[in-house]
Protein backbone atom coordinates (compact mmCIF):
# COMPACT_ATOMS: atom_id res chain seq x y z
CA UNK A 1 0.00 0.00 0.00
CA UNK A 2 1.02 3.44 -0.69
CA UNK A 3 0.60 7.01 0.95
CA UNK A 4 1.20 10.71 0.85
CA UNK A 5 2.43 11.69 3.86
CA UNK A 6 4.43 15.33 4.01
CA UNK A 7 4.58 15.28 0.55
CA UNK A 8 6.12 12.43 0.14
CA UNK A 9 4.87 8.87 -1.11
CA UNK A 10 5.14 6.10 1.44
CA UNK A 11 5.28 2.69 1.18
CA UNK A 12 4.05 0.46 3.58
CA UNK A 13 1.90 -3.05 4.43
CA UNK A 14 -0.29 -3.96 7.30
CA UNK A 15 -2.07 -7.26 8.28
CA UNK A 16 -3.48 -9.03 10.85
CA UNK A 17 -6.04 -8.25 13.78
CA UNK A 18 -5.91 -6.96 16.81
CA UNK A 19 -3.59 -4.54 18.83
CA UNK A 20 -1.34 -2.19 16.62
CA UNK A 21 2.02 -3.53 16.19
CA UNK A 22 4.65 -0.93 14.03
CA UNK A 23 7.76 -2.24 12.68
CA UNK A 24 10.63 -0.30 11.88
CA UNK A 25 13.42 -1.15 9.95
CA UNK A 26 16.98 -0.78 9.88
CA UNK A 27 19.36 1.60 7.62
CA UNK A 28 19.89 -0.08 4.25
CA UNK A 29 17.09 -2.46 4.50
CA UNK A 30 13.10 -2.05 3.84
CA UNK A 31 9.97 -3.71 5.48
CA UNK A 32 10.54 -6.66 3.61
CA UNK A 33 13.25 -7.60 6.28
CA UNK A 34 10.53 -8.55 8.95
CA UNK A 35 8.19 -10.93 6.55
CA UNK A 36 9.26 -13.82 8.86
CA UNK A 37 8.91 -11.63 12.26
CA UNK A 38 5.99 -9.70 11.02
CA UNK A 39 4.03 -13.40 10.21
CA UNK A 40 4.03 -14.41 13.68
CA UNK A 41 3.31 -11.47 15.33
CA UNK A 42 0.44 -11.07 13.03
CA UNK A 43 -1.19 -14.26 14.82
CA UNK A 44 -2.13 -12.37 17.69
CA UNK A 45 -1.86 -8.19 16.29
CA UNK A 46 -2.45 -6.10 13.62
CA UNK A 47 0.79 -5.02 12.34
CA UNK A 48 2.56 -2.23 10.51
CA UNK A 49 5.41 -2.36 8.70
CA UNK A 50 6.83 0.88 6.76
CA UNK A 51 9.65 1.73 4.62
CA UNK A 52 11.53 4.84 5.51
CA UNK A 53 11.81 7.54 2.78
CA UNK A 54 14.83 6.36 0.85
CA UNK A 55 14.15 2.87 1.21
CA UNK A 56 12.17 0.02 0.16
CA UNK A 57 8.88 0.99 -1.77
CA UNK A 58 9.08 4.61 -0.30
CA UNK A 59 10.23 8.24 -2.07
CA UNK A 60 13.39 9.36 -1.49
CA UNK A 61 13.99 12.54 1.51
CA UNK A 62 14.42 16.19 -0.57
CA UNK A 63 17.20 16.81 1.22
CA UNK A 64 19.94 15.29 3.92
CA UNK A 65 17.59 14.48 6.88
CA UNK A 66 18.14 13.92 10.78
CA UNK A 67 16.94 11.40 13.50
CA UNK A 68 14.90 13.77 14.18
CA UNK A 69 12.98 14.32 10.78
CA UNK A 70 12.60 11.05 10.30
CA UNK A 71 10.76 10.85 13.51
CA UNK A 72 8.32 13.50 12.25
CA UNK A 73 7.62 11.57 8.95
CA UNK A 74 7.20 8.28 11.36
CA UNK A 75 4.63 10.45 13.45
CA UNK A 76 2.69 11.64 10.88
CA UNK A 77 2.47 8.67 9.39
CA UNK A 78 1.13 7.30 12.19
CA UNK A 79 -1.45 9.68 12.34
CA UNK A 80 -2.28 9.44 9.03
CA UNK A 81 -3.53 5.63 9.32
CA UNK A 82 -4.41 5.85 12.72
CA UNK A 83 -1.83 4.31 14.72
CA UNK A 84 -2.03 5.86 18.24
CA UNK A 85 0.80 4.07 20.58
CA UNK A 86 1.18 1.11 19.15
CA UNK A 87 3.33 -1.66 20.34
CA UNK A 88 6.58 -1.02 18.82
CA UNK A 89 9.23 -3.04 17.40
CA UNK A 90 12.49 -1.10 15.83
CA UNK A 91 15.79 -3.07 14.00
CA UNK A 92 19.23 -1.09 14.48
CA UNK A 93 18.17 2.62 12.52
CA UNK A 94 14.43 1.81 13.16
CA UNK A 95 15.38 1.59 17.13
CA UNK A 96 16.65 5.27 16.52
CA UNK A 97 13.60 6.67 15.20
CA UNK A 98 11.59 4.90 17.98
CA UNK A 99 14.27 5.74 20.87
CA UNK A 100 13.64 9.81 19.49
CA UNK A 101 10.13 8.82 19.71
CA UNK A 102 9.67 7.47 23.19
CA UNK A 103 12.44 9.40 24.35
CA UNK A 104 10.61 12.64 23.86
CA UNK A 105 7.44 11.53 25.35
CA UNK A 106 5.82 12.00 21.61
CA UNK A 107 4.64 8.39 21.46
CA UNK A 108 3.61 6.14 24.88
CA UNK A 109 3.53 2.35 24.12
CA UNK A 110 3.20 -0.40 26.55
CA UNK A 111 5.79 -2.63 25.24
CA UNK A 112 9.05 -2.00 22.80
CA UNK A 113 11.78 -4.41 21.40
CA UNK A 114 14.80 -2.77 20.60
CA UNK A 115 16.81 -5.51 18.21
CA UNK A 116 20.18 -4.61 17.52
CA UNK A 117 19.22 -0.99 18.14
CA UNK A 118 21.47 1.86 17.16
CA UNK A 119 21.33 5.32 18.86
CA UNK A 120 24.08 5.00 21.52
CA UNK A 121 27.02 6.85 20.30
CA UNK A 122 30.53 5.40 21.46
CA UNK A 123 33.60 7.45 21.40
CA UNK A 124 35.86 5.69 17.70
CA UNK A 125 38.74 3.68 18.14
CA UNK A 126 42.28 5.59 17.59
CA UNK A 127 42.52 3.78 14.18
CA UNK A 128 38.77 4.78 12.47
CA UNK A 129 39.68 8.61 14.11
CA UNK A 130 42.86 8.23 11.94
CA UNK A 131 41.06 7.17 8.79
CA UNK A 132 38.20 9.40 9.43
CA UNK A 133 41.05 12.33 9.96
CA UNK A 134 43.03 11.10 6.64
CA UNK A 135 39.24 11.25 4.49
CA UNK A 136 38.65 15.18 5.71
CA UNK A 137 42.44 16.12 4.73
CA UNK A 138 42.03 14.76 1.61
CA UNK A 139 38.67 15.79 0.80
CA UNK A 140 39.57 19.61 1.62
CA UNK A 141 42.66 19.02 -1.09
CA UNK A 142 40.62 17.77 -3.73
CA UNK A 143 37.70 20.18 -3.37
CA UNK A 144 39.82 23.52 -3.63
CA UNK A 145 38.22 25.69 -6.20
CA UNK A 146 41.19 26.56 -8.95
CA UNK A 147 40.92 21.93 -9.23
CA UNK A 148 37.86 21.03 -7.93
CA UNK A 149 36.30 20.03 -11.37
CA UNK A 150 39.73 18.03 -12.59
CA UNK A 151 39.52 15.94 -9.45
CA UNK A 152 36.10 14.84 -9.22
CA UNK A 153 36.71 11.44 -10.51
CA UNK A 154 39.84 11.28 -7.53
CA UNK A 155 37.44 12.28 -5.19
CA UNK A 156 35.29 9.88 -5.43
CA UNK A 157 37.62 7.13 -5.52
CA UNK A 158 38.83 8.61 -1.86
CA UNK A 159 34.87 8.32 -1.10
CA UNK A 160 34.82 4.91 -1.98
CA UNK A 161 38.13 4.30 -0.42
CA UNK A 162 37.27 5.50 3.01
CA UNK A 163 33.22 5.10 3.20
CA UNK A 164 31.45 2.35 4.72
CA UNK A 165 29.37 0.26 2.96
CA UNK A 166 26.46 1.48 3.80
CA UNK A 167 28.05 4.98 2.66
CA UNK A 168 28.89 3.78 -0.49
CA UNK A 169 25.88 2.32 -1.97
CA UNK A 170 23.85 5.06 -0.79
CA UNK A 171 22.77 7.89 -2.97
CA UNK A 172 24.01 11.31 -2.08
CA UNK A 173 21.44 12.67 0.14
CA UNK A 174 21.52 9.16 1.90
CA UNK A 175 25.02 9.51 2.17
CA UNK A 176 24.60 12.92 3.93
CA UNK A 177 21.68 11.94 5.61
CA UNK A 178 23.77 8.70 7.19
CA UNK A 179 26.48 10.80 8.51
CA UNK A 180 23.90 13.03 10.12
CA UNK A 181 22.38 9.98 11.43
CA UNK A 182 24.92 7.70 13.24
CA UNK A 183 26.56 11.44 14.40
CA UNK A 184 23.73 11.73 17.14
CA UNK A 185 24.11 10.74 20.45
CA UNK A 186 20.21 9.45 22.08
CA UNK A 187 21.55 7.94 25.18
CA UNK A 188 20.33 10.68 27.24
CA UNK A 189 16.65 9.83 26.34
CA UNK A 190 16.74 6.54 27.39
CA UNK A 191 15.95 6.99 30.91
CA UNK A 192 12.75 9.04 30.04
CA UNK A 193 11.12 5.76 27.86
CA UNK A 194 8.47 4.41 30.10
CA UNK A 195 7.39 1.37 27.74
CA UNK A 196 8.19 -1.89 29.42
CA UNK A 197 11.08 -2.55 26.81
CA UNK A 198 12.58 -5.58 25.75
CA UNK A 199 16.14 -4.85 23.97
CA UNK A 200 17.41 -8.48 21.50
CA UNK A 201 21.03 -8.13 20.62
CA UNK A 202 23.24 -10.63 18.76
CA UNK A 203 26.34 -11.81 21.34
CA UNK A 204 28.96 -10.74 17.76
CA UNK A 205 27.14 -7.52 16.35
CA UNK A 206 30.18 -5.04 15.03
CA UNK A 207 27.64 -2.24 14.06
CA UNK A 208 25.92 -1.46 17.62
CA UNK A 209 27.77 -4.16 19.87
CA UNK A 210 26.61 -5.41 23.31
CA UNK A 211 28.17 -2.88 24.96
CA UNK A 212 25.75 -0.23 23.69
CA UNK A 213 22.75 -2.82 24.70
CA UNK A 214 24.18 -3.05 28.12
CA UNK A 215 24.29 1.03 28.83
CA UNK A 216 20.65 0.82 27.43
CA UNK A 217 19.81 -1.82 29.54
CA UNK A 218 21.64 0.54 32.52
CA UNK A 219 19.64 3.71 31.53
CA UNK A 220 16.23 2.49 30.25
CA UNK A 221 13.68 2.17 34.04
CA UNK A 222 11.77 -1.24 32.89
CA UNK A 223 13.37 -3.23 30.46
CA UNK A 224 14.98 -6.55 30.19
CA UNK A 225 18.22 -7.40 27.98
CA UNK A 226 18.15 -11.22 25.51
CA UNK A 227 21.62 -11.85 24.09
CA UNK A 228 21.68 -14.12 20.71
CA UNK A 229 24.24 -16.30 20.33
CA UNK A 230 25.97 -16.99 17.03
CA UNK A 231 24.64 -14.04 15.77
CA UNK A 232 25.57 -10.13 14.51
CA UNK A 233 24.04 -7.53 13.44
CA UNK A 234 21.21 -9.40 11.89
CA UNK A 235 19.79 -11.50 15.15
CA UNK A 236 16.40 -11.86 13.93
CA UNK A 237 17.26 -13.01 10.69
CA UNK A 238 20.56 -15.64 11.66
CA UNK A 239 18.73 -17.15 14.56
CA UNK A 240 15.06 -16.38 13.41
CA UNK A 241 13.62 -19.50 15.45
CA UNK A 242 15.04 -18.44 18.42
CA UNK A 243 14.44 -14.66 18.24
CA UNK A 244 10.86 -15.09 17.11
CA UNK A 245 9.75 -17.43 20.41
CA UNK A 246 11.48 -14.69 22.40
CA UNK A 247 8.97 -12.18 21.30
CA UNK A 248 6.10 -14.35 21.39
CA UNK A 249 6.69 -14.83 25.07
CA UNK A 250 7.32 -10.78 25.50
CA UNK A 251 3.83 -10.71 23.45
CA UNK A 252 2.00 -13.31 24.99
CA UNK A 253 1.85 -14.91 21.10
CA UNK A 254 0.18 -18.46 22.08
Amino acid sequence: MNITVNGLQLHYEQYGQGQDVLLLHGWGSSLDAFAYLGGRIAKKYRVTALDFPGFGGSELPPEPWDVEQYAVLTLAFMKAIGLQDPIMLGHSFGGRVIIKLCGTGRVNPQKLLLVDAAGVRRKPPMKTRLRTRTFKIARWVLTRKLWAKACEPTLNQVRTYFGSADYNAAPPVLRQTLVKVVNEDLTHLLKKITATTLLIYGENDTATPVADAKIMEREIPDVGLCIIPDAGHWAFVEQPSMVAGIIDNFLNIG
